[in-house]
């Protein structure tokens, strides 16, 4: 191998480390932008409302995009109605204050808080959570596409309308199961007639769970993070100045060698 060749070796191998290390910092900063793509996950714990004691439920909610896949297992709720197993309407309620209501929501003192003295705190519905079909608000209430039994699993891919991702992301959504036990009720609930559905009785339609969806937290904190304000882009603007200084560092140490390179050339 000759001078000349020798002396160009040195240049090759600076010029492949900077664009390895620019490819490191590529690589380094990817998975940020695959991070931020990752789907959401909401969970509610359903408890019971109006004596429905005994009853309980839990759901998942995995949002990406505008498609929700919902898993939900809820038992312990009135068995049957009219001899049958009984329809449970279930909805996401959005755009109040997303919360279950107090005791303190039955205006009409019957012992029942009902779907419309619930309706400040939960807020009306969003999207039916039906087994097939229609998803909408107008499907709230139909019988037959409903869930029904004391318990049951629920598992679909639905799609979430503006409404409902708008409340869903502002912690404003609430999961409800109506549907209660008439026996448990007092004297005066069980006369009364269901305020959403005047043909079905007061406790068809009434709350029996609810949970407030909320997000979970993943977070991330490198190490180091009290230095570099602990923020998830710091560590990423950290890792981008360290791979430029790095390519400047070894363009430095390339201009430097091709210099010296063309002075020994020039005395050959």
């Amino acid at each position: 191998m000759n001078k000349k060749m020798k002396l160009r070796m040195p240049l090759l191998a600076a010029g492949a480390i900077g664009l390895g290390g620019l490819g490191m910092g590529a690589a380094l900063v990817a998975p940020q932008a695959a991070f931020a793509s990752t789907p959401t996950t909401y969970q509610a714990t359903l408890n019971p409302l109006n004596n429905a004691q005994g009853a309980s439920g839990q759901v998942t909610l995995v949002l990406n995009g505008s498609q929700a896949t919902i898993t939900e297992h809820v038992s312990g709720l009135a068995a049957t109605f009219d001899g049958k197993p009984y329809p449970h309407v279930q909805h996401i309620h959005i755009n109040a204050q997303g919360v279950c209501p107090p005791p303190s929501a039955d205006v009409d003192h019957d012992g029942v808080i009902s779907t419309t003295e619930g309706l400040p705190f939960y807020g009306p519905i969003g999207t039916s959570l039906t087994l097939t079909g229609s998803t909408s608000p107008a499907a709230g209430t139909d019988l037959a596409t409903m869930p029904k039994g004391s318990s049951f699993n629920y598992n679909r891919t639905i799609t979430l309308d503006s409404a409902t991702l708008s409340s869903l992301e502002a912690g404003k959504a609430v999961v409800v199961v109506h549907g209660l036990d008439p026996s448990t009720l007092s004297a005066k609930a069980q006369s009364e007639k269901s305020d959403i559905v005047p043909t079905l009785p007061l406790a068809a339609t009434s709350p029996a769970l609810c949970g407030p969806l909320v997000a979970n937290q993943v977070s991330f904190t490198p190490s180091g993070a009290a230095s570099t304000g602990g923020g998830s882009t710091s560590n990423v603007q950290d890792v981008a100045l360290f791979v430029a200084g790095g390519a400047l560092v070894v363009g430095g140490a390339t201009v430097l060698a091709a210099r010296k390179f063309r002075g020994l050339g020039s005395k050959a």
